[in-house]
């Protein structure tokens, strides 16, 4: 579908779903504040019918606040999703303290919209209930419940965009439900309009008292609160942000600013908006490089599978028989093998191989690391190698309990679809029973030299990358939400792991984190939150508070590897220009070609940018064609990370196999983007 163009138009076309009840005086459409009214308005000039407002409020979950519990209506009116409380484990105490403080929120709101003036008489009448979007359908669940008391004839529940899931559990309440788009990826309300801009309470004021006259037209200003055009404001913007950013020019000092603020950082979180582009790979490494040399920094992990990441590892601590790089990072075949096995990688590989053989003792020697699950087969095959040579009775155990996975070949998501179905029993118990005797074995096991101490870590590692995987593909088939938050979370126990680990010594370990911008910006201020997901970069900004900094990469245009569909060649693709009021687009507008901007100041530039806007994403898929809803979600800049760097016009990286598909580039595009 295409996004609507803002809650004006999604009200009209709504409306024109809506003309059975066009002209009727019994017909009155209550809209739901804040979102709701603007499209309310709307429905109601189209048909002629009295515009008025009902409130409700979202019982959110605490830290994941757009994801709702439960919901309060006037009235006296609450429902609460028992099943998401235990699952989200909120105490009786913290419901009932958010309950009282919806509770205040809900009769201000009653006074600041209705002044005093009660609702009108719904006995009898055909009541249309408006919001601009449903993702779980409680706010519209409760307002549904409270008016069945005041003896409607009809209660018409309507929004332009939900998901299907609520549009299928709300039509069992109302007496008809009307969804324009029921989209089968459904991040967020937010991703299906082009302007989301928060309705302010001057402008439901203002749409009430225009909507209870049908005759009188409803208008709506982009911003109000802000003086001046669109144009003028997007270039204030600019403004502010050009006058705070720091120059990257390719010069020795460009990171010295950033440098200094990370002084007393243990973890330093480094994005990228693409898997695929080289000025993002080639930032992100000589910051690492610097990090390194100049603040002690001596692990680097990365979105990458814990067993290819540890043979890089071995090479840059000359342990293996790996001749270069390029055969260090050969365990890199899986999809998308270009992540990792690229040109920018391969020399950040080279200089840490140089780096590490100048000095003399391993524990000062900076190694490389994957956090990421998806390596259930190769992990099995690494702890049963690594018990093979230290206790092979325990690997004929290992090999009995890892069997569960045999009729299933290689394919982990085959495992999940059939245990998703019941076709066939989990391996979970399996997999927690050989977790547990690895752990149980280091402890058992007489003392070792420091190398076997790391070979131990690194097959517990598997183990759990093992148990971890094993409930990651299981819950691919139960939603994006459980599985994103079950991979997030590995990560941030495989950082933990790391940094626990290497804290034996008498200097804590210092750690650099390669991902994505999505796994590395604050969840809690993107979509990704209001849908109830976290992410790596919240629960390392929870964990770590001042001694973590997270930095973010943006583009305007250019090139980018990618694919057209998952496992397929990799693809050198056109990266179109930033939509219009996006982040991307803001930046582009200072006009400077690429800079740094720190986003933790208390600055105009920051100010300007703090209000949600839209930002891109392109992982190892792109979708131009759709890029509004396949790569672009709402957030808060500021609020997402420490640190910007804008690189106005990027290029693909470089794949070490360059396929016919790359050399040629440009090729059709399909398929949203996978991070």
């Amino acid at each position: 579908m295409r996004p609507f163009a803002n809650r004006r138009e999604a009200g009209q076309q709504l409306a024109a779903k809506l003309t059975e009840y066009a002209g009727r005086s019994d017909v009155i459409v209550l809209g739901l504040p804040r979102g709701g009214i603007p499209v309310a308005a709307e429905v109601a000039r189209a048909l002629g019918a009295t515009l008025d407002v009902f409130v409700v409020r979202k019982l959110g979950v605490p830290g994941h606040e757009e994801l709702a519990m439960g919901a309060i209506a006037s009235g006296g009116v609450k429902i609460v999703n028992q099943r998401m409380v235990r699952q989200q484990r909120v105490s009786s105490s913290a419901l009932a303290e958010i309950t009282a403080r919806e509770n205040r929120e809900l009769e201000r709101r009653e006074r600041a919209y209705r002044n005093g003036r009660p609702l009108p008489e719904l006995a009898g009448k055909i009541v249309i209930l408006v919001d601009d979007g449903l993702a779980t359908g409680a706010s519209m669940l409760a307002a549904i419940t409270a008016l069945r008391s005041r003896k409607p004839a009809r209660i018409v529940a309507a929004a332009p965009v939900a998901s299907a899931e609520a549009c299928h559990d709300l039509g069992a309440q109302a007496d008809q439900m009307v969804c324009l788009e029921t989209p089968a990826f459904f991040l967020g309300v937010g991703q299906w309009y082009e302007d989301f801009t928060p309705t302010t309470d001057d402008e439901v004021r203002a749409a009430l008292g225009s909507g209870n006259d049908p005759t009188r037209p409803t208008t709506r200003s982009r911003n109000p609160p802000t003086p001046g055009t669109s144009v003028e404001r997007e270039a204030a913007c600019a403004d502010a942000v050009r006058k705070y950013a720091i120059r990257l020019r390719g010069e020795a000092s460009d990171y010295d600013e950033i440098l200094q603020r990370l002084s007393g950082a243990r973890v330093v979180l480094i994005g990228e908006a693409s898997h695929g582009t080289h000025e993002f790979y080639r930032a992100r490494a000589e910051l690492t490089q610097r990090l390194i040399t100049e603040k002690g920094f001596r692990l680097v992990a990365a979105e990458a599978d814990w067993p290819d990441a540890y043979r890089v590892n071995r090479y840059l601590r000359g342990q293996s028989d790996d001749a270069d790089g390029t055969q260090a990072l050969g365990g890199f075949v899986r999809f998308p093998a270009w992540m990792w096995r690229n040109a920018d990688v391969l020399d950040f590989i080279g200089w840490l191989r140089d780096h590490n053989d100048q000095l003399a003792n391993q524990q000062d020697r900076a190694g490389f690391y994957g956090l990421d699950l998806y390596s259930l087969f190769g992990s099995i095959q690494a702890v049963l190698g690594y018990l093979e040579k230290v206790d092979p009775p325990a690997a004929a155990r290992a090999r009995g309990r890892y069997a569960c996975f045999d009729h299933f070949g290689a394919d982990s998501q085959q495992y999940g679809f059939q245990v998703g179905l019941g076709i066939t029993p989990t391996c979970e118990d399996q997999v927690l029973a050989q977790l547990a005797d690895l752990r149980r074995q280091a402890v058992e096991l007489p003392g070792a030299a420091p190398m076997d101490e790391d070979e131990r870590f690194f097959a517990e590692q598997n183990a759990r990358v093992v148990f971890n995987a094993e409930a990651y593909y299981r819950a691919m088939f139960r939603g994006r939400v459980s599985s994103w938050n079950l991979r997030d979370r590995h990560m941030m126990e495989t950082l933990q792991a790391l940094l626990g680990h290497f804290g034996r010594t008498d200097r804590p370990p210092k750690a650099v984190i390669w991902a994505h911008n999505s796994h590395l910006g604050d969840a809690r201020a993107t979509d990704m939150g209001r849908a109830g997901e976290f992410n790596l970069g919240q629960l390392a900004r929870q964990e770590y508070g001042s001694e973590g900094f997270s930095i973010g990469f943006t583009t305007h245009e250019g090139t980018v590897t990618a694919a057209a569909d998952w496992d397929q060649p990799a693809e050198r693709k056109r990266v179109r220009p930033a939509l219009p009021h996006s982040y991307e687009a803001v930046l582009h507008a200072t006009g400077l070609d690429r800079f740094l901007l720190m986003l933790n100041d208390n600055n105009e530039a920051v100010t300007q940018l703090q209000p949600r806007r839209l930002e891109r994403a392109i992982g190892v898929i792109y979708r131009p064609e759709t890029e509004r809803v396949s790569h672009y979600f709402e957030a808060s800049l500021p609020r997402q990370f420490d640190a910007v760097i804008h690189i106005d016009h990027t290029s693909a990286v470089e794949p070490l196999e360059r396929t016919g598909t790359w050399q040629s580039g440009d090729v059709p595009e399909t398929f949203p983007s996978a991070v």
